[in-house]
């Protein structure tokens, strides 16, 4: 009866006339196994192709049909209550009438109801208008290969032929195999689908934020300078008229006003330094440690802060606004954070196989350990920023800077003893 198992190498006939018994021992029929087997690799190959679904599946179906000298093929894919099979590819058959079959219906639905392998007439089909069906297609007999994943059937190969059919237990075990390659494959182009739609999802949401974080950042920037103008004007054009305490209300209003244009300054800075590719050029470090020295002078000299002259000759491919952004975040940490005891800071500059490294030394109070650990996260703040003005993204954007230059940034610090913060930039190309 066809459909039954075939013991040992023997090769069971299906169609009319008697079963045929053969023992393939010839050179041809080992020719042909070799073959079959080649069949795995050229299915790796199309499973593993970046081409659509559907459009996989059909290369399949048709490499199937050709390698078995079958005539029609169809795949049904299991939908999510795994109570239907969806028609998803056919090939060399008119496949109307046979789009959805129920699990109770069909040699298919029998297929991936019990996860057996079929291989029977169309006349033995109990719902006789489905054979009818089948057989005004001319269809005789059908193959129906459950393929099978370790989540379940997701769905069934249906292969059908006119004529006459021979299988032995190497090729049924062939449909097995295939059937659960081809299950696997198709769970996991599912999968890859459903993380590249999620994955979108997450870069539409990502630029949603981005968009406003900007829009805040630039939209109340403008009324938190407007407020710190005017309670300055307040305070120059009425000050005979308010007493101490209104004074002191303008003077917080002007610093509170200006701590908001700082935060939304660094939140900007810390943006561009995630999201804006770097635009290198040629960078002299002299000009801009010159800069940096230049830009904090009057706040180097109320502090009796000493920041000695520095003989950095030294060009590097950088970006150079990103540089001196970063430069800037850790001489201002360093001058806000150091301590009332800091007296001198250092801007210095070397060099490894790989990379150029630049470094911030203070002689101030150090950072304990455990702040240290977190020190480059967004809103981080330690111990010793405390009551101090500051975003917490200072550093974050120290990091980011380095990170998009190839390299990175960490710290060496002891408390009472001054915190050294280094910046390793990827050293692609040096001049000196």
């Amino acid at each position: 009866m066809i459909g039954q198992n075939v013991r040992g190498n023997q090769k069971r006939k299906f169609g009319h006339g008697p079963d045929i018994i053969s023992i393939p021992l010839t050179k041809k029929a080992l020719r042909q196994r070799d073959r079959h087997l080649s069949i795995f690799r050229e299915m790796n190959d199309l499973l593993s192709s970046s081409l659509e679904i559907k459009e996989v599946l059909h290369r399949v179906l048709d490499r199937v049909l050709d390698e078995f000298q079958l005539d029609a093929g169809r795949i049904y894919l299991m939908d999510e209550n795994n109570e239907h099979l969806t028609l998803a590819v056919h090939s060399r058959i008119d496949a109307a009438g046979l789009e959805t079959i129920d699990i109770y219906e069909g040699f298919s639905g029998k297929a991936a109801r019990t996860r057996s392998f079929l291989a029977q007439y169309v006349a033995d089909l109990e719902d006789q208008n489905r054979a009818a069906l089948l057989q005004s297609k001319g269809i005789n007999i059908v193959v129906c290969v459950p393929m099978i994943t370790k989540n379940g059937v997701v769905g069934v190969i249906n292969l059908a032929t006119s004529g006459q059919l021979q299988l032995d237990h190497k090729e049924i075990d062939i449909f097995h195999v295939l059937g659960s390659q081809i299950g696997t494959a198709i769970e996991n182009l599912r999968l890859n689908r459903e993380l590249g739609e999620k994955i979108q999802q997450l870069r539409e949401r990502k630029e949603t934020i981005k968009f406003f974080a900007y829009s805040i950042a630039h939209d109340l920037k403008s009324p938190a300078i407007g407020i710190h103008g005017f309670s300055r004007h307040l305070k120059d054009k009425y000050a005979t008229q308010l007493d101490e305490r209104g004074k002191e209300y303008c003077e917080q209003i002007q610093r509170l006003a200006e701590h908001i244009v700082n935060m939304l300054e660094d939140i900007n800075a810390y943006i561009t330094a995630k999201e804006v590719q770097p635009r290198f050029e040629v960078v002299k470090l002299k000009e801009v440690i010159g800069s940096i020295k230049s830009e904090f002078e009057d706040r180097l000299k109320s502090g009796a802060i000493k920041l000695p002259p520095h003989n950095i000759e030294t060009e590097v491919v950088a970006d150079k606004r990103a540089l001196i952004r970063a430069l800037r975040n850790l001489v201002d940490n360093a001058i806000k954070y150091g301590g009332p005891s800091m007296n001198e800071i250092k801007i210095a500059y070397s060099e490894s196989r790989e990379f150029h490294i630049l470094s911030v030394t203070d002689n101030g109070v150090g950072i304990p350990r455990e702040d240290a650990e977190g020190l480059f996260n967004v809103f981080q703040r330690t111990r010793t920023s405390q009551g101090m003005p500051g975003s917490g993204l200072g550093l974050a954007v120290v990091k980011e800077v380095a990170e998009k230059h190839g390299g990175r940034a960490w710290v060496e610090s002891e408390p009472d003893k001054g915190t050294a913060i280094y910046m390793a930039i990827k050293g692609s190309c040096l001049w000196k």
